[in-house]
């Protein structure tokens, strides 16, 4: 009975031989192949050396030289071998243990796909880097975490690596097998824009993690407070504990204050902070210290909490996902929201999807005459949607987007409408087209959709009045609580995905941070 691995099964194999030898190897299989039936394909890399970049500048250097691979079952190939064994060799998997038979090295169809589309496509414009892969984590100048994405499509889909900027070239870092088993090569890919990429969270350390570390620390004193009962106090007790530590650093003598003051409830919420919150708080403070005042120059508004946070700030009940807390003038509203993400682990090079508990804060007020409602046009207006007979009370629910929404309002004229609604721009004169104009059409359709279609219900405003205070938020009118609640939340929500998950946008996904206080 033949064997099956010889004589059946087709396989991809390396022969190798010396240098500049490979066409007249590649010459000797074609002509073997038209004898046998058992020969499939001979393929010769098209492109067999690298850009190697070192000290600053770049030099070829062989990659693939002397390598042909062959679609063959093996007995046809070790046939072709014995009569041609001064012409190359079969190359081997390396053994692992004693007594492991030796094996013929195969490249799996799929991989070999993936490399000739690779290898005739992109070779060319790859260049293998000198340092090891994990220094292209963090940013040299700033120390920030560079991006991580996943490549979509194309003969990289599903490559994962780093955008990192080489002068004033922003490129893909990534990491390619070598030829020898368990080897890797460094390689940046020019223009990281022209691939087609997903932003991954790095769980290791991202930017907009690191970026929100003190607004997550401001926002959970203010929670904490206004579940207290402090509302229109809330701010003056914010800037009193920050000043009483960074005075005295401790959490526990602060705790002890507070109780002989009278502020109970306070202290006792205080001393349930988890190790990780306590943390959080004492990190601000120290910024706090290096910089006296920061605190009070960059949180003046205490009016509704940023629409996305980690911490609730009350207490639900057990079994519900939402809660109201009353405020003047408003009620706020609290939901659990889960919000899946791709998450990378850097160092374990592993990638996982993670569902997080966020906590969405709108607003609430009933709509009388005379007070502010949505019209088409996104602008707040005195309403005349009062309640009528059999219609039911009108309201309004708004999230707080000041910061980002304030942005958004300043541009103006052509740079608004390039913000808003571009799309590419003008051809070259090569007659390719210019990549994509980094716009919110482009990246954010839900945002675009908010803020150019009529029919959106979901508006911008601008200072909307909140009690003492002004607010730009996105916010809905409607009749139906639950309805114009649910749909609030999720446009916003979307909104912040979308923001988040492109890699473009990214002076947005700055402002993001005031709206989204991503963990």
């Amino acid at each position: 009975m033949p064997d099956k691995l010889n004589h059946v099964d087709y396989r991809w194999y390396i022969v190798r031989t010396r240098p500049r030898q490979e066409r007249k190897l590649a010459e000797l299989l074609e002509q073997y192949k038209a004898k046998s039936v058992n020969i499939l394909e001979v393929y010769a890399p098209t492109h067999t050396t690298v850009n190697i970049r070192h000290e600053g500048s770049e030099r070829q250097a062989p990659l693939f030289v002397g390598t042909i691979f062959v679609l063959a079952t093996q007995k046809a190939l070790t046939d072709f071998m014995e009569e041609h064994s001064l012409n190359g060799i079969l190359q081997y998997e390396r053994k692992n243990g004693k007594g492991e038979k030796t094996r013929l090295r195969v490249i799996p169809e799929e991989q070999m796909r993936a490399f000739r589309d690779y290898n005739e496509n992109y070779a060319d414009r790859v260049i293998v880097l000198e340092r090891p892969y994990t220094d292209y984590a963090f940013n040299a100048k700033s120390d920030e975490p560079n991006e991580i994405v996943r490549v979509i499509d194309g003969p990289l889909a599903g490559r994962k690596g780093y955008i990192c900027r080489f002068r004033r070239d922003k490129r893909l870092v990534f990491r390619v097998c070598g030829m020898e088993p368990g080897s890797y090569l460094t390689v940046s890919y020019p223009n990281a824009w022209d691939l087609h990429v997903v932003r991954l969270h790095n769980a290791e350390g991202d930017r907009l993690s690191a970026g929100t570390e003190k607004g997550r620390a401001v926002d959970l004193l203010t929670g904490i407070l206004q579940a207290c009962g402090y509302s229109g106090q809330t701010l003056p007790m914010l800037y009193e504990i920050t000043d009483r530590l960074r005075a005295k650093p401790s959490l526990v003598a602060l705790c002890q204050d507070l109780y002989k003051k009278g502020d109970t409830a306070l202290s006792q919420r205080l001393t349930q902070m988890s190790g990780k919150e306590a943390e959080l708080i004492l990190n601000l403070i120290r910024y706090e210290r290096d910089n006296p005042g920061y605190v009070k120059a960059n949180w003046n508004k205490a009016s509704l909490r940023p629409f996305l946070t980690p911490t609730s700030g009350i207490e639900m009940e057990e079994g519900k996902d939402e809660a109201e807390l009353p405020h003047t003038g408003f009620t706020e509203i609290i939901r659990k929201v889960g919000i899946t993400e791709e998450v990378y682990y850097p160092s374990k090079e592993q990638e996982e999807t993670v569902t997080t508990t966020y906590y969405a804060h709108i607003g609430k007020a009933p709509l009388t005459c005379g007070e502010r409602a949505v019209n088409e046009n996104g602008h707040s207006h005195p309403s005349h949607l009062m309640e009528k007979a059999g219609e039911g009370l009108n309201f309004i629910f708004f999230a707080n987007w000041d910061t980002f929404l304030h942005e958004y309002f300043l541009t103006a004229g052509k740079a608004h409408e390039k913000l808003v609604g571009g799309t590419v721009q003008d051809e070259k004169e090569d007659g390719k087209k210019a990549k994509l104009i980094e716009s919110f059409r482009n990246y954010a359709p839900t945002l675009y959709r908010v803020l150019t279609d009529s029919s959106s219900p979901v508006k911008p405003i601008p200072d909307f009045t909140i009690g003492k205070t002004t607010l730009n938020v996105m916010a809905i009118t409607t009749t139906d609580q639950e309805k114009g609640k649910d749909e609030l939340i999720k446009t916003c929500t979307d909104i912040c995905k979308e923001i988040n998950n492109t890699t473009h946008l990214a002076v947005w996904r700055r402002y993001l941070r005031t709206v989204w206080l991503h963990e």
